[in-house]
């Protein structure tokens, strides 16, 4: 393979453009890739403690949740970057945005983490005054969380985009999607607020997710997984109409996956053992979401001359 080959085969060329994300970025964006792989790059670590700690992986004081927290909440950062440089914002807005957004995740990994070495429950913790402060600060980063949120769906919804059409609707299915996950994880906590305040702190440990998890975790991928194959597309040797098409077909897949997840949480029906509609329903959003995001995977490597729009 020649030297020219290397560098501008399909793999440097997506690299590069991946890239293009932290040269062409503002302060803020660079700071938020950061800060995001700094989280992940935690969550991972504590995956080396947990496998030298031992202990159970479920539970309010596993190692599970500093992972957790970590990898979750920095992917997410990363993506909410990425995402908030494809709107047209006044540099204000999109660093006020940005930034408490961004303080919100470290605030959050921290705290979960440092409860988790201390071996004490991070949240619906009341036990000493420093445990109850605690759980307040992470319940007002949570809704710091959900109003930057709120503020990025808004911009994605009603600002100038810069980028093709399909990027933009991807990038606003997925917000919207992000949003549902964040209200079904203010479900969760109200519901956890209450069995501890009627039942008891252990209640509330065991309680507050229940079968809501799956109904908060599957929407709260859609800010990246969407995004990312609105981003694939764009290598492919297809018309902006055909990628658009595309990308519409897969949001549709993953509201209807989405749907049967929520329905399935919240009438408590094991996702393992779904009625026949429910599952017919949700194999066919899933296989929607993997065969276009397949499809635009393949394309990108099989593009000679990419020109990417993201």
């Amino acid at each position: 393979m020649s030297p020219t080959s290397s560098t501008t085969g399909p793999v440097a060329v997506l690299a590069r453009s991946a890239g293009s994300l932290w040269t062409g970025g503002r302060r803020i964006e660079r700071a938020g890739y950061i800060i995001g792989a700094v989280l992940i790059i935690s969550g991972v670590a504590h995956l080396g403690v947990y496998a030298l700690d031992g202990g159970p992986w479920e539970g309010p004081v596993s190692w599970r949740k500093a992972v957790t927290f970590g990898v979750a909440f920095g992917l997410t950062a990363i993506a909410f970057v990425a995402l908030s440089s494809c709107l047209v914002a006044t540099d204000r807005t999109r660093r006020l945005v940005v930034g408490i957004f961004l303080a919100a995740c470290v605030l959050e990994v921290a705290l979960v983490t440092m409860q988790t070495w201390r071996k004490v429950p991070s949240h619906f913790n009341r036990d000493t005054g420093f445990d109850s402060a605690i759980s307040s600060v992470l319940a007002g980063g949570g809704a710091a969380i959900v109003v930057t949120s709120v503020a990025l769906t808004v911009l994605a919804l009603r600002a100038r985009p810069v980028v093709a059409p399909s990027v933009v609707l991807a990038v606003r299915a997925g917000a919207i999607l992000y949003l549902v996950a964040l209200a079904i994880g203010i479900a969760m906590i109200a519901n956890g607020v209450a069995l501890e305040r009627t039942v008891s702190a252990s209640a509330a440990y065991h309680g507050a997710g229940g079968s809501l998890k799956p109904a908060h975790a599957v929407p709260m991928q859609a800010i990246i997984v969407l995004p990312a194959i609105a981003w694939l597309l764009t290598f492919n040797r297809r018309s902006e109409r055909s990628r658009h098409r595309l990308v519409t077909l897969a949001c549709a897949g993953y509201a209807l996956l989405t749907g049967v997840v929520v329905i399935e949480s919240f009438a408590s029906i094991d996702p393992l053992a779904p009625t026949p509609p429910l599952a017919t329903a949700g194999a066919v959003g899933l296989v929607t979401v993997i065969g276009v995001g397949l499809t635009a995977f393949v394309g990108a490597l099989h593009r000679a001359e990419p020109t990417p729009q993201l």
